[in-house]
């Protein structure tokens, strides 16, 4: 959530950068509700000023003797009146808060124009695009002779779910520990369990309520628990509501959990095989950190999601969203993109990205400055490090031979048993 701050200090601005994502805000509305806050805010002041002036009035009064019950009479009514003007400036306020809840984040001076997905920028790449001297096949071909299977998957549940048998189901569980070690052996992440499911407040936090609830599987209870879209939102919720010491920043968790989405929106999109699935894992990364540390935090953690796909010898280039596809909380996103011989194209692996303040204002996740000694807010960083089935699916793809066989990578095979070859 932005700062309610800025819409009345600085609402042409706010409005200027919103603008940037195509995002148009209501700056009357906006505009009136202020004013009506203000005016009801400065009413409630006077009657505190008065109700504490009379009260005065009633203990001296009292003290000489007097007849205090006209002083009582006034002092209930400006009760009264102040108990009514306190109602109304907490419903104007949850107002704007329910209008600031729609609002995306601001977006970094860095983030590049643009309205979709074409007009993303690449920084740079790591690899050759694989080559083979035979037709490449995809995960879906590959998969059929070698245990992925989505009728069965449809069989028990329905469309965009999928079952692994034997290797492939292996070489799935080979890729999460895989990066979970590297992860906290290497790059210093505390590894994390956490619900599957999460209460609306947690969702709220993070961004994902109220704007995309369409996109969450929610389960009908009172209150209602929903499916988690992505670890985001348990593992950063650990820290809602606290205040850290300046000197436990940066935290750092790696989380491996399935998550759930309806994919809302995406209808006729990636049908075929697990490009696009209601069902998948991922190995998330999380960091809160100082808020002039977190440009870098941005880095490093992007580089950490980058050394997944370099030492499973995975091509790939990473992009910085324009301002029309970074995602609603986030200020600056990097997608890794993974190519897959297959498709003849790169497809996302990894998403990082950095919120600054957004998610934490709606959390209330704040450090001590200590040379203040007052609270203030952190950033919040995430990206996944990776990805797992689209991994499998990229390792499936890059690694292939002409018979249809899966070169298993040199750094799994300790996770494999000592397999080699899947096939």
């Amino acid at each position: 959530m932005l700062d309610p701050r800025l819409f009345r200090t600085h609402l042409e601005h706010v409005e200027r950068q919103l603008a940037r994502r195509s995002f148009k805000l209501d700056t009357l509305v906006f505009s009136e509700l202020e004013a009506r806050r203000k005016d009801i805010q400065i009413q409630t002041q006077m009657l505190q000023n008065q109700r504490n002036t009379r009260s005065k009035a009633i203990g001296l009064a009292k003290a000489r003797g007097e007849n205090i019950q006209p002083l009582l009479d006034e002092v209930q009514h400006l009760g009264d009146d102040l108990k009514n003007n306190e109602q109304a400036l907490a419903d104007i306020q949850n107002q704007l808060e329910e209008r600031l809840l729609g609002i995306p984040n601001i977006l970094d001076a860095e983030v590049p124009d643009g309205q979709n997905e074409a007009d993303n920028v690449e920084m740079r790449r790591w690899g050759q695009p694989t080559a083979f001297s035979f037709e490449a096949r995809d995960h879906t071909d590959l998969g059929a002779a070698l245990g992925m299977d989505f009728e069965a998957a449809a069989k028990i549940t329905g469309a965009r779910f999928v079952t692994l048998l034997g290797p492939l189901a292996r070489l799935q569980r080979a890729l999460t520990q895989f990066m979970l070690d590297i992860h906290t052996a290497e790059h210093g992440y505390t590894e994390t369990y956490v619900p599957f499911m999460v209460n609306a407040e947690s969702l709220r936090g993070t961004g994902q309520l109220p704007k995309f609830e369409e996109e969450l599987f929610k389960i009908v209870r009172e209150p209602p628990f929903y499916l988690i879209p992505t670890a985001e939102v348990p593992v950063t919720n650990l820290v809602r509501d606290e205040i850290l010491d300046a000197d436990r920043l940066p935290l750092k968790y790696v989380c491996h959990t399935p998550c759930f989405r309806s994919e809302a929106g995406a209808s006729g999109k990636d049908t075929r095989g697990m490009i696009r699935q209601h069902q998948f894992e991922k190995v998330e990364l999380v960091q809160i950190v100082h808020p002039d540390h977190s440009s870098a935090a941005h880095e490093d953690l992007t580089r950490h999601a980058e050394t997944i796909l370099e030492k499973l010898g995975l091509p790939y280039r990473r992009m910085v969203l324009c301002a029309g596809d970074t995602g609603f909380s986030s200020a600056k996103t990097y997608d890794l993109e993974v190519w897959l011989p297959g498709q003849q194209t790169y497809r996302e692996i990894s998403s990082c990205s950095n919120f600054h303040d957004f998610q934490a204002r709606r959390l209330r996740v704040r450090w001590r400055n200590p040379e203040t000694g007052k609270p203030e807010l952190a950033h919040t960083l995430n990206g996944s490090g990776l990805a797992v089935g689209r991994t499998l699916i990229a390792v499936m793809e890059n690694h292939q031979d002409e018979r249809g066989r899966i070169r298993v990578p040199d750094v799994l095979h300790p996770y494999m048993g000592g397999m080699t070859v899947i096939g």
